[in-house]
């Protein structure tokens, strides 16, 4: 008996070592202990989940762009890679707009907001302004003009992920004319770099368990469990819609593709946890693009469509406005007819695609809503102050995976998926360290347009 007691610990203790999933499930649980028993240590806990945030995405802008140059070289067709990005805004548009209608039809159904006869007067607009930074959402002409870089150096320094993927485009592609006789040892220097930038985000992710207790035990130190009780219905519509467009995309997935989401969703429990510990999905794009390139896809389309789903394609967030909308409208006791419900819907058709690195974005997505329908007061969009930090697992879950079911369907629809690898590596089956998927890349299919490549050995 004591033999076998030692057995198991011995065990238990070889997985904390080894699995990333087991550290940052013991860093949640006793982030929530902590910030449940002594919530006023919540804020000096907060710069462990910040600075884990800032050393990653010091990397995803070198790690995109080198992903992207190298896939296009790869490729070795500039056209197929246009084709791609249109597919990927092509589903991006369905995605969201498929989750927008079905938060209005749900909020419509349940109802989160009714009866509770809020009066706007007793409301403190300044508190959104507050949240918000006085900043604004661009329109749609500024948000395509700051698309485009106006410094290379700039475009890193800001972390804008659309300009570094204009950049890497423009320079594959002055790869491709080039040609290796006049720019031999550029590519190989690229890929280089990007072996570099995976081996720094791997020392990176160690600190993730850390990470996840400081953001878990300032979250629930500073929020507690009251908002669970004032907006018990709005979180429990919220992400009942959430799982149900999840099984929505799980079916798509498996038309298209024939993988499965759930176990997608297994093969990567270990970003999903870390994402929803420190409520924000950038924290894993690299790791997340090392194992859709293990998984089957290739650079090109993972590089493209991973990174432009972050500003295109926010199905989780797109959820939450439809129904924080329809929430904050029946709370102040205004019926919003069929047409102004279609309204809402072309309006956050527009502004969720502005969202992405905008200080309280989702505040100012409702605030111009509420200014477009014109008879829900501006003021009543901080009724959800006190519950949208709690609504970040649930963007943040849904964004993600929208995102990663977008690669691996734009990917087939394109040919670049190789579905033996994709589904030899999602049941399970040995395979090479993520970090080594840069070896894992599926060549571009010879046979014909949209065929797939078939042999395992490719993968």
């Amino acid at each position: 008996m004591p033999h076998a007691t030692a057995t198991v610990a011995r065990r238990a203790g070889r997985l904390l070592r080894t699995s990333l999933f087991a550290q940052v499930l013991i860093a949640l649980v006793l982030g929530v202990l902590v910030g449940r028993l002594w919530p006023q240590a919540g804020p000096s806990l907060q710069p462990l989940g910040d600075g884990f945030v800032r050393l990653i995405k010091a990397m995803i802008a070198p790690l995109v762009f080198c992903v992207v140059v190298t896939g296009i070289t790869k490729a070795g067709d500039l056209k197929a890679f246009g084709r791609i990005g249109v597919k990927a805004l092509i589903w991006f548009e369905v995605a969201t707009t498929l989750a927008l209608g079905i938060g209005l039809v749900a909020a419509n159904v349940f109802a989160p907001g009714a009866g509770m006869h809020v009066d706007p007067a007793s409301l403190d607009k300044g508190a959104v302004d507050a949240r918000t930074g006085g900043g604004h959402l661009p329109s749609t002409s500024q948000f395509v003009l700051e698309s485009l870089p106006n410094s290379a150096v700039g475009a890193f320094a800001e972390n804008s992920l659309l300009q570094v993927l204009v950049l890497a485009c423009l320079v594959g592609a002055a790869l491709l004319h080039l040609g290796q006789k006049k720019v031999p040892q550029l590519l190989p220097l690229i890929e280089q770099a990007q072996d570099v930038v995976f081996t720094v985000v791997g020392y990176v992710m160690r600190l993730a368990p850390l990470a996840v207790f400081g953001a878990t035990a300032h979250l629930v130190g500073e929020y507690g469990l009251g908002a669970m009780s004032t907006y018990g219905k709005l979180i429990a519509v919220c992400y009942g819609v959430a799982l149900a467009f999840l099984v929505l995309l799980g079916l798509a997935l498996k038309a298209v593709t024939g993988l499965s989401l759930w176990r997608f969703v297994r093969y990567t429990r270990e970003e999903l946890l870390l994402a929803l510990g420190t409520g924000s999905s950038e924290t894993v794009m690299p790791r997340m693009m090392q194992k859709l390139r293990a998984a089957g896809c290739r650079d090109d389309a993972v590089g493209l469509v991973l990174p432009t789903g972050y500003s295109f394609n926010l199905d989780g967030a797109s959820i939450y406005l439809s129904i924080g909308t329809l929430f904050i409208a029946q709370a102040v006791g205004v019926d919003l007819s069929l047409g102004q419900q279609i309204t809402v819907v072309l309006v956050l058709m527009l502004t969720s695609k502005g969202m992405a690195g905008v200080p309280g974005s989702a505040f100012l997505a409702l605030s111009a809503t509420a200014s477009a329908l014109g008879v829900i007061p501006a003021a009543a969009v901080a009724l959800l102050l006190g519950v949208d930090r709690i609504m970040d697992s649930m963007r943040v879950a849904t964004n993600l995976l929208g995102n990663c079911v977008a690669v691996f369907a734009v990917s087939r629809w394109e040919g670049a998926l190789d579905r033996v690898t994709a589904k030899r590596v999602l049941s399970g089956e040995p395979q090479p360290a993520v970090a080594e998927a840069s070896e894992q890349r599926p060549p571009r299919p010879a046979e014909e347009p949209g065929a797939a490549p078939v042999t395992a050995s490719d993968g």
